[in-house]
């Protein structure tokens, strides 16, 4: 499979040819599914609490008698009936870690790949162009990739940038929750998803095909998890 490069002034610069198995795999859904779900799963702090009628200070003393009052029987003011009483069945600090093997990550992550690209959702670049840090020429770029259409509500960009490319990073990280930069090696598959383009420069491709593909993580793609 082949990708066209393009540069940042919107001209061609060739294409680039990508392995099958990380681009052109056919969507396995329910791994899919399985694995973002973990994913947002995982980011809960799980840090919920509540007191039960155990833990609510007071109450200490029966209300009223027993039989007589014409009133229901009560036996402290901290039941869960009650104004200030303990909650019932109410939630504890908990962990929502699921567990996803790694072959489950991997082929899920390419799924998300695979489906960005037969949509023809993949864009990737020459060169950013970007000498020193300008949110102008930033959304200059954007705009000459199409990706910020004037007049309408710009779409969802993943950037893949390298560590090294400290002008760019500066240059994007103010465009708000619609322009989203990873790292190569944080690529996953929600953030795939999430997004309508993924951008690439030549070289977090390659970094990317050699991690993720069959050849440098050398797991069978499609292999039951």
């Amino acid at each position: 499979m082949n990708l066209d490069v393009t540069t940042a002034s919107g001209g061609t610069a060739g294409t680039v040819e990508v392995p099958p198995d990380l681009f052109e795999v056919v969507p396995n859904l329910a791994v899919l599914h399985q694995v973002v779900t973990a994913q947002l799963a995982h980011r809960r702090a799980g840090s919920h609490s509540t007191k039960t009628r155990a833990e609510v200070s007071g109450g200490g003393a029966k209300p009223w008698r027993q039989k007589g009052t014409g009133r229901a029987r009560q036996g402290s003011i901290r039941s869960p009936q009650w104004r200030g009483g303990g909650i019932a069945h109410g939630p504890k600090p908990r962990s929502y870690t699921q567990r996803t093997p790694k072959k489950m990550v991997r082929l899920a992550l390419r799924s998300a790949l695979s489906d960005r690209a037969a949509e023809k959702r993949i864009k990737v670049l020459d060169s950013w162009d970007i000498d020193e840090p300008k949110t102008a020429r930033a959304l200059q770029v954007l705009e000459t990739l199409g990706l910020r259409p004037p007049g309408q509500r710009p779409p969802r960009v993943l950037l893949v940038l390298d560590r090294s490319e400290h002008a760019v990073w500066k240059s994007f990280r103010n465009l708000g929750a619609r322009v989203q930069i990873v790292l190569p090696e944080e690529l996953n598959a929600y953030d795939v998803i999430v997004n309508d383009w993924l951008v690439f420069s030549r070289g977090t491709l390659d970094t990317a095909v050699a991690r993720y593909s069959n050849a440098g993580a050398q797991v069978p793609v499609g292999e039951p998890a």
